[in-house]
């Protein structure tokens, strides 16, 4: 009867797999008190935190001149300026693009050539393909009455999707200037990242090799993939719009996802160039062509500057963040995807290289 309260705790009738277990499930409930209020944040920071960096090395060399705080506000402003400018102007003229097709379906104003003579000849949906293209050039209500409601669902798409890259150009103003803050504090944040893997690995130098890695990668698919693919997509699309076609906006953000695939760019331009000719002056046409070449060349140049030292990645680990990452997250997406991927591939096959290096240093066991 006469112990004290301090007693209680330490008493036959405590238990150490209780304590654990309450200890467990407090810091669970925080963590996922705090992931409610940041996953909605996730995509933005996560893209923030690979511009900044891609763009460290570029604000150490400013900062010997500017300063800390001044050199992170003027990346800021220039990436704000020289990469959201020229892709606020594709995705409102993608965003256009669509808003005029759907325009045209509601008004009954879409005109549509007479249906190819070999359309007719195609085993087994040549017929049915051709009684309804005819239908749709000459009788476009009677059309959408017969077949409206198979378009309502890619029409609702279409307006989703439109809506999407509104918030998609808000996301890189908002991940442009979070980087600014995150590269203004790079050396805490790296000196955070050492200690956060230290604790995890349990070595100082392994946390260091990570920090290394995950940077090097960054870079390397960031600049050698994702810079180059927006560089070259961005050019492409300057020649589209300076020829007046009507979907330069689609055709550029087509581009850009051939770019980060991999996939080579003259799969697109040539189609494009033959429809210039056809419809342009030939002065004009041919200059549309050079520009191509220009572009499609510059590849050989843009790669080996902006990739560096950065390391080998599989083409199908970028497709599939490419793929993946424009599922999840829209617009965003398509650059923190492949990003991501290729980070989380690099770090499996470096542990697993060091697995087994650690299994060959291992001493055979005493002969018995």
């Amino acid at each position: 009867m006469g112990r004290s309260a301090s007693d209680l705790g330490t008493g036959p009738g405590s238990s150490p797999m209780f304590d654990t277990t309450l200890r467990i499930g407090l810091v669970a409930l925080l963590v996922y008190a705090c992931a409610r209020i940041v996953l909605p944040f996730a995509s933005i920071l996560m893209w923030s935190a690979i511009l900044a960096v891609m763009l460290y090395p570029l604000h150490l060399r400013l900062a010997a001149y500017l300063g800390e705080r001044w050199s992170a506000l003027l990346i800021g402003v220039i990436g704000v300026a020289l990469m959201l400018g020229p892709m606020v102007i594709v995705v409102t003229s993608l965003a256009t693009s669509l808003y005029s097709l759907v325009s045209s379906v509601q008004s009954h104003d879409v005109t549509m050539p007479s249906p190819p003579p070999w359309l007719d000849g195609t085993p087994l949906v040549g017929k049915k393909l051709t009684e309804i293209w005819t239908l749709v050039a000459t009788n476009l209500p009677a059309a959408l009455k017969q077949y409206g409601h198979l378009l309502s669902g890619p029409l609702a798409w279409l307006g989703s999707f439109a809506g999407g890259l509104a918030i998609g150009e808000l996301s890189f103003v908002v991940s442009f200037a979070i980087a600014a803050v995150l590269i203004a504090f790079g050396k805490g944040g790296a000196e955070f990242a050492r200690r956060l893997l230290a604790r995890v690995t349990g070595s100082t130098a392994r946390a260091e090799q990570l920090v290394t890695l995950t940077a090097a990668t960054i870079r390397g698919v960031g600049l050698g993939v994702v810079g180059v693919a927006l560089i070259q997509s961005l050019l492409l699309g300057l020649g589209f719009f300076v020829v007046g076609l009507p979907t330069a906006g689609p055709l550029t953000l087509v581009a850009l996802l051939l770019g980060i695939m991999q996939i080579p760019l003259l799969l697109l331009s040539l189609p494009v160039v033959v429809y210039v000719f056809a419809t342009e002056a030939t002065q004009t046409a041919v200059f549309f062509l050079v520009w191509n070449i220009v572009v499609g060349l510059s590849d050989n140049v843009l790669r080996p500057l902006m990739l560096g030292r950065g390391l080998e990645v599989p083409m199908p680990v970028i497709l599939m963040g490419v793929i993946g990452g424009v599922i999840v997250d829209g617009l965003l997406g398509l650059f923190i995807g492949p990003v991501l991927l290729a980070v989380g591939y690099v770090l499996l096959v470096e542990w697993l290289q060091q697995h087994r290096a650690g299994s060959r240093q291992r001493p055979d066991e005493p002969a018995r």
